[in-house]
C-alpha cells in the first residue's frame, strides 16, 4: 500500500476538509494570535529588521508583548534572530515563515 505526501504529513487525505485538519487548524490558531499577523507581514517587507524598526512597525503592541512573540516565531523557527559582531540584533523572516 503506498503512502501519498498527506498521510506522511499527518493530514490523511483532509485537505477537502479543513475545518478536521490539525495542521489547518493549528496555523490558523498561530496566526491569529494577536500581532503575530502584522509582525510577519512587517518582517516579509522590510527583511531584516532591528527591534526598533519592528517596535515601530507595530507601534501599538507593547515592547513586552514584542518580544514574547519574536520569541515564540523563533521557537517555531518562523522568525530568526541574528547578532552582529557590533551586537546588533536583527530579526528576519525564515523560509518556514514565507
Amino acid at each position: 500500500m503506498s503512502t501519498t505526501s498527506e498521510e506522511k504529513d499527518g493530514c490523511q487525505g483532509c485537505h477537502n476538509k479543513y475545518e478536521n485538519c490539525e495542521h489547518f487548524i493549528n496555523a490558523f490558531a498561530f496566526i491569529g494570535k494577536k500581532w503575530n499577523g502584522l509582525i510577519i507581514s512587517s518582517l516579509c517587507s522590510f527583511t531584516p529588521m532591528r527591534f526598533k524598526d519592528l517596535a515601530n512597525a507595530v507601534h501599538a503592541c507593547s515592547d513586552r508583548v514584542l518580544v514574547e512573540r519574536l520569541k515564540e516565531l523563533e521557537e517555531l523557527k518562523i522568525v530568526k534572530r541574528s547578532v552582529s559582531d557590533a551586537g546588533i540584533i536583527t530579526y528576519k523572516i525564515t523560509k518556514k515563515g514565507e
